[in-house]
């Protein structure tokens, strides 16, 4: 797979790593099956330290981390900064959380003199975790913190180009008190996924990445009859409604499809503005567009990254001139950016109705724009995509924005705000930007078996 780390703001390649051996992958599933059978039974006390030492890890070397992952994957030093004090609050979430999250449950029988039911949360093994680079600690983050905490071992196949950051996480897991094996990034190549799903200590796959890489991977935990979880694309609707706050809505706009530099599944990708406020919102957007200022990462002065590598960059053009070739209007906007590294000027997207360009995820500064007619247009405008993992609506009828959210078919919806990321917040979509939920009490019970015990009277009627 030609694991590298070639930093996005130069062009240098960095460091490369050889691909994990057929051996290699054999003696990871071994370790980590073998960490399980003492790690599972480990008392929660042991675990909620484990988690609690590497959040205060990640806290006590903010800048390193942060560093690593600006080198790897482009991110403005202030953002990569902002993504390690994210892990490290998911770790101190389930550090806190974890046991009364995996609480015994009594049931409620219908004749409690038949039986005292209950469901118990007890592991099953291994979980395989697929992750992209776009948030190399964060996503790493959100699927060891409730695994590990549940008392699973994770096996990580990370993206090829950030390798220094998965096994920044190895290391880090280890430093925190981890026993070996429990925590194994693996730089594997791609026929080593089918042999870890159909290793039968494997329990399941969690994977964050494209619609592509996702229906290949389910596919293959299909076969295998194993449990997969599926964060994958996104194409998150901004809904402006005609009494919103505009000034603040626009500032949001522009953050929201501009953070890691567009970069992110719920980035603020289609802006859905209300007829009667849409010529000044654009204006405003322009202008807000225009103030971002591209450079180098480390520099704290820069607010607009490049993308993560020059293929990125290229195949982003590409996608914007073909959706032109089909209709669609584009608008250079913003200071232009620098030449050197793998930067992306911003541009707007129009004339996008009956356009196939409109059902794509443009993942880098590109922004879709619709002028909503009313409410209802909005929504159906919203509702006129392949995705469905995150949206906001902004409104200053709190309840009117809450009722359209309702109607938007999508997995998380913010009102007067851009889709975020917190530890104590569920993240996840429906429709083709996949199934299941991440984080809290969710994301820890997703690879359990929830096992029923009931204590029946011996003479009780069957």
């Amino acid at each position: 797979m030609a694991y590298a780390s070639t930093n996005p703001y130069t062009g240098e390649v960095v460091k490369t790593f050889a691909d994990a051996t057929d051996q290699d992958v054999q003696a990871a599933l071994d370790a980590s099956y073998a960490a399980f059978q003492s790690w599972r039974d480990a008392p929660f006390a042991e675990r909620s330290k484990v988690m609690a030492s590497a959040a205060k890890i990640l806290r006590d070397n903010l800048d390193d981390y942060a560093a690593l992952l600006t080198l790897e994957m482009g991110k403005v030093f202030g953002e990569a900064k902002a993504e390690v004090i994210l892990s490290a609050e998911i770790f101190e979430y389930y550090a806190e959380h974890a046991e009364r999250l995996l609480a015994a449950e009594p049931l409620p029988v219908k004749n409690p003199e038949e039986g005292q039911a209950m469901l118990v949360h007890e592991p099953q093994g291994i979980v395989f975790a697929i992750e992209p680079w776009n948030f190399p600690y964060y996503q790493i983050a959100r699927i060891i913190a409730p695994q590990l905490s549940a008392g699973n071992t994770v096996i990580l196949k990370h993206a090829s180009n950030v390798p220094q950051c998965a096994a920044a996480f190895d290391d880090l897991m280890v430093k925190a008190g981890l026993p070996d094996g429990a925590f194994r990034n693996l730089y594997l190549a791609r026929h080593h996924t089918e042999t870890v799903l159909n290793d039968p200590r494997v329990c399941g796959v969690a994977l964050t990445g494209s619609e592509g890489a996702g229906a290949i991977v389910a596919s293959v935990a299909g076969k295998a009859l194993k449990k997969a979880t599926m964060e994958l694309g996104g194409s998150d609707a901004f809904i402006v409604l005609d009494d919103a706050d505009l000034e603040k809505a626009v500032k949001w706009a522009v953050f929201g499809r501009h953070w890691n530099a567009g970069q992110v599944c719920v980035s603020s990708k289609r802006l859905i503005v209300a007829d009667a406020i849409y010529d000044r919102f654009v204006d405003l957007y322009k202008k807000g567009v225009a103030a971002l200022k591209a450079g180098d990462p480390m520099d704290l002065a820069t607010t607009l990254a490049p993308l993560s590598s020059q293929k990125a960059a290229d195949d982003l053009r590409a996608q914007v001139e073909e959706a032109c070739k089909l209709g669609a209007k584009a608008e250079v906007i913003g200071a232009p950016v620098p030449e050197k590294g793998a930067f992306f000027q911003p541009v707007l997207l129009t004339n996008l109705e009956n356009n196939p360009a409109r059902l794509w995820e443009f993942f880098g500064p590109v922004t879709q724009l619709y002028r909503a007619k009313d409410t209802e247009d909005a929504i159906r405008i919203a509702n006129d995509s392949p995705y469905g993992l995150g949206g906001s609506v902004f409104t200053q009828d709190t309840k009117r924005g809450v009722e359209v959210a309702r109607r938007i078919y999508t997995g998380m919806v913010y009102i007067n705000h851009p889709t975020m990321v917190k530890a104590d917040l569920p993240f996840g979509g429906v429709a083709r930007s996949g199934f299941g939920r991440e984080l809290i009490g969710l994301g820890i019970k997703e690879f359990v078996n929830h096992k029923l015990i009931d204590v029946v009277d011996i003479d009780a009627p069957f």
